[in-house]
């Protein structure tokens, strides 16, 4: 027979029984209910509400439970509902009714309550550790990619140069703040329910805070009723991971784009990635898919335990059991994304070149450049040469063109004068149809040399001036052709 059934006049129904029993997902809770009793018998026997041979028994006992459903030497059932139960039962069934005193001046609500709270609570450092893990392996290729210049992007556009140093520092700070998230939330549920009883604590001198000590939380809760009726920690913890597997699936988004034919700026580890079974051509990045997929299911069980919670009125109410399934199968998830993430990231090859050549085309610093003076233009120069930044041939380019342009004003302006002082055949047309040509072939000569100076194949200076010198033999030419 239940716990609770001492009133009622006939045994539940088995749907009613498979309907309400919990103890196929909520057995995972052993460890923090276990913990829970200890704390709770401990205290019964200093206060006196159980005689303290009693509440020593009763602790030993746990403790050999605890070490057998760890080898696995327990199983539970379902005809006792849920994990509580099921330890209180199997409790019994070993110091008889010795076993049923740990109960007292304790709920079903509190019970659950702090064994909820206990286990999110143990959690947290558990993922904490795997961003920290993350943030080493991103801090490793940056550091090892610190003059790896590729094309940063607005719109999907290509914007400013940047290195791929920056682009993993990006991410690196954002699962910093998701670590901050995660301890903030910890700080804030680090409070014991337990002694909130049903909803108004109990007659009994129960210690609240003995027990909170024992169980290594701050303090006890302030208030019962809030105690035992709300979730706002699990919702929080859900919200927190949520922002995280967000950051999660920007990045993967990245790294899809990054490892696709269109890019090339990095190359997946052949053991993070997978191919096609009529394709051969082709290396899949499914891990970083999968975590994209698997940001839908966390926060999917933020929105369910929002909607489970919205509604309710103080203080239990049984849609809370509702509440344990959507944390277990976040933390599940975030758990099994963590560590394969990273070590995905530990082994992907970045391509230099192809990150290079894709910053370099389409004067991607063009507006940075237009709007700096020469001297801040030329201090610009000098300061990214003192840095070690490489790619910085478009601002020499823009510097050298400002001196070179004034000369080229002289040279052309001298090949036109040449040009229309001579008496030729076929008239004055013919003439400025010369000095256009030799404008426009001046213009087109000048791209070109820019093109090869920016994928390094000539200095920036002889870029910019290699026009002008040639155009200036032409306009020495014109003007030893030209009449006196």
């Amino acid at each position: 027979m239940k716990l609770w059934a001492g009133r009622f006049q006939k045994e539940t129904d088995d749907k009613v029984n498979d309907f309400n029993s919990s103890i196929s997902f909520d057995a995972r809770l052993y460890r923090q209910d276990i913990t829970g009793s200890i704390a709770h018998a401990t205290m019964l026997g200093e206060q006196g509400i159980i005689a303290k041979e009693e509440a020593e028994k009763i602790v030993t006992t746990l403790k050999t439970l605890l070490e057998e459903i760890k080898e696995g030497k327990v199983e539970f059932t379902k005809d006792s509902e849920d994990i509580h139960m099921n330890m209180e039962v199997l409790l019994t069934q070993r110091i008889g009714a010795t076993g049923k005193r740990l109960h007292t001046a304790r709920s079903r609500n509190d019970q659950v309550a702090l064994d909820f709270r206990l286990f999110v609570k143990d959690e947290i450092p558990v993922i904490v550790g795997m961003l920290l893990d993350l943030e080493k392996a991103l801090l490793r290729q940056a550091e090892s990619n610190l003059d790896a210049i590729m094309p940063g992007y607005t719109h999907l556009q290509r914007a400013q140069p940047i290195t791929f140093a920056h682009a993993m520092m990006a991410y690196a700070n954002m699962f910093r703040r998701d670590i901050t998230r995660l301890e903030d939330c910890r700080a804030r549920l680090d409070e014991s329910p337990l002694g909130s009883g049903a909803l108004a604590t109990s007659t009994h001198p129960v210690d609240r805070f003995r027990t909170a000590e024992l169980l290594g939380f701050s303090k006890p809760m302030d208030n019962s009723l809030d105690g035992v009726s709300d979730r706002d920690f699990a919702i929080e913890f859900l919200s927190a991971c949520s922002i995280l597997m967000m950051h999660l699936s920007r990045f993967s988004e990245e790294l899809i784009l990054w490892c696709s034919w269109e890019f090339q700026f990095i190359t997946l580890d052949d053991a993070y990635a997978t191919g096609s079974s009529i394709m051969p051509q082709k290396k899949n990045p499914d891990v970083a898919e999968l975590v994209r997929g698997k940001t839908g299911r966390v926060y999917g069980a933020l929105i369910t335990l929002l909607t489970v919670m919205k509604g309710i009125p103080l203080a239990y109410n049984k849609d809370m059991q509702e509440d344990k399934e959507p944390v277990f199968d976040t933390i599940d998830t975030v758990e099994l994304c963590l560590p394969v993430f990273t070590a995905m990231i530990d082994t992907l090859t970045v391509n230099r070149a192809n990150m290079r050549r894709a910053a370099n085309g389409g004067f991607i610093s063009a507006t940075d450049c237009e709007t700096m003076t020469s001297p801040e233009l030329a201090t610009y120069i000098e300061r990214q040469k003192t840095r070690g930044i490489g790619n910085i041939q478009t601002f020499q380019i823009e510097y050298h063109k400002r001196f070179a342009s004034i000369m080229a004003a002289f040279i052309l302006t001298s090949i036109g004068a040449s040009l229309s002082s001579r008496k030729i055949k076929g008239g004055m047309g013919l003439n400025i149809g010369i000095g256009l040509g030799l404008s426009f072939s001046y213009i087109l000569f000048t791209t070109v040399t820019s093109t090869f100076a920016i994928n390094g194949y000539v200095s920036p200076m002889v870029a910019a001036w290699i026009p002008n010198i040639l155009y200036t033999f032409i306009a020495i030419y014109l003007y030893r052709k030209a009449p006196r």
